[in-house]
C-alpha cells in the first residue's frame, strides 16, 4: 500500500504497539477514532475471520452487516493483500473469533 506520510503512519503503528492492555488499546482507540471508524475497523476484522472460516458473502452479511462491497474487499485482502489479516487472526486463535 503505498503511503502519503510514511513517518506519521510509523509513528501510529509505534504507538499502537506500545499500548500494554486492553484498557489502554480500547481507550486509545476511543480517543483516536470515532464510533463509526471503530465500528467498520471490528467489521472488517469480524468478516475476515468468517472468511477464514469458510462463510458466504450472505452468511457474512446477516452476521456483520457488511456490505458485499467491504465483504469483497477484505476477501482481496485475505488473498493477495499483505498477510495483515492472516497474522492478527492467526494470533487471535479460535477462542477470539
Amino acid at each position: 500500500m503505498q503511503r502519503k506520510n510514511k513517518s506519521a503512519h510509523e509513528k501510529l503503528f509505534k504507538a499502537i504497539l506500545s499500548l500494554k492492555s486492553n484498557e489502554e488499546c480500547s481507550a486509545f482507540f476511543d480517543d483516536i477514532c470515532t464510533i463509526q471508524e471503530l465500528e467498520a475497523l471490528a467489521q472488517r476484522l469480524e468478516v475476515a475471520c468468517l472468511l477464514k472460516e469458510g462463510k458466504s458473502y450472505i452468511d457474512i452479511n446477516k452476521a456483520t452487516g457488511a456490505s458485499t462491497a467491504t465483504i469483497c474487499r477484505v476477501s482481496k485482502c485475505l488473498n493477495y493483500g499483505e498477510g495483515g489479516y492472516a497474522t492478527a487472526i492467526e494470533r487471535l486463535g479460535n477462542n477470539d473469533i
